[in-house]
């Protein structure tokens, strides 16, 4: 079995590149793992290693924008991600903001 190691915290959001405390966002939601459309499409070592690490902000609006499926079938890169106008446009607008702030939904 290969050594299945996930990707280093950086010191800032992978998305926004703010100095914050960061979570990591599984690229492939982890409770579709087991589904025959994801296991058909990625490897274990995609579904399991596939992570961003992001601020409570950005992952916050991720999930606001898409759904699981989503995410996993057109949203599992960061790439794709920021290719989405309204995360895009979050993203620039929030990159602006000081490491502390939080903006209310």
């Amino acid at each position: 079995m290969p050594d299945l190691r996930l990707p280093e915290q950086p010191n800032a959001c992978e998305l926004c590149q703010r100095a914050a405390p960061l979570t990591r966002h599984h690229l492939i939601p982890r409770s579709l793992h087991g589904k025959t459309y994801v296991r058909k499409r990625f490897s274990r070592e995609e579904r399991i290693t596939a992570t961003l690490w992001v601020c409570r902000a950005c992952h916050d609006q991720i999930h606001r924008l898409f759904t699981e499926k989503e995410l996993a079938l057109g949203y599992h890169t960061r790439e794709a991600l920021m290719a989405d106008p309204r995360l895009r446009s979050f993203v620039e607008w929030l990159a602006t903001k000081p490491a502390g702030f939080t903006p209310r939904h």
